[in-house]
């Protein structure tokens, strides 16, 4: 059994493009069943907040101590949030561009789950290592205005390059991204939406 993870990132609902071709992403493999499906909408209030003692707690394990106190007790929190996350086999990402970048509850949930000794770990002469290995993940990235090949007054892209990023150093080799930038001035979001739900199809298929 392989359990799909879907990360939503869009506050929007049915007016969101992310959600929309996840959706078609999810269709597409609904009927098979060896595939488990989970959804994580990351505006439902589920994900936990990263202040002072969660902040503290993460420092006390990176030092080689156990958390105490309102640390522990958040640290509880982001240990819950990151076994939901590494319970998956494989991730799909609906993430709008927000300001070039992500929304903030993405960020959030990075955040969160990112800790030594279970997203990363890490040596003081080799550095990071990545320890969501034998994953794979599906990026399905949506904006507006910004697209490649347009003038930076059209926004520059922090959105793309950051996932993949963080992704490749949580330890997620096996990316397939799907971008879907329609330029709100011109006539083709039609002909680049059909496009982009071929793609996220054709991306099911491999799961």
């Amino acid at each position: 059994m392989t359990r799909l993870l879907h990360i939503s990132a869009s506050p929007r609902s049915q007016a969101s493009e992310s959600l929309a071709l996840a959706d078609a992403y999810v269709a597409a493999v609904a009927d098979r069943p060896d595939v488990d499906v989970e959804h994580w909408d990351l505006w439902d209030g589920s994900l936990p907040g990263f202040g002072p003692d969660a902040t503290a707690a993460k420092m006390a394990v990176f030092g080689g101590d156990e958390p105490t106190g309102a640390a522990a007790v958040e640290w509880a929190r982001a240990i819950a949030a990151f076994r939901r996350l590494d319970a998956a086999d494989a991730y799909l990402l609906s993430v709008p561009m927000w300001n070039g970048s992500i929304p903030y509850v993405l960020k959030q949930l990075i955040d969160v789950v990112s800790q030594p000794g279970m997203l990363f770990g890490f040596d003081a002469e080799s550095g990071y290592s990545g320890l969501l290995t034998g994953k794979k993940a599906v990026l399905v990235l949506t904006s507006a205005v910004y697209g490649a090949g347009r003038p930076a007054s059209f926004g520059i892209d922090f959105q793309r390059p950051y996932l993949e990023w963080w992704l490749n150093w949580a330890g997620v080799e096996d990316i397939t991204t799907i971008e879907f930038r329609p330029n709100l001035a011109t006539d083709q979001a039609d002909v680049l939406r059909a496009a982009a739900v071929d793609e996220v199809r054709e991306a099911a298929l491999k799961l």
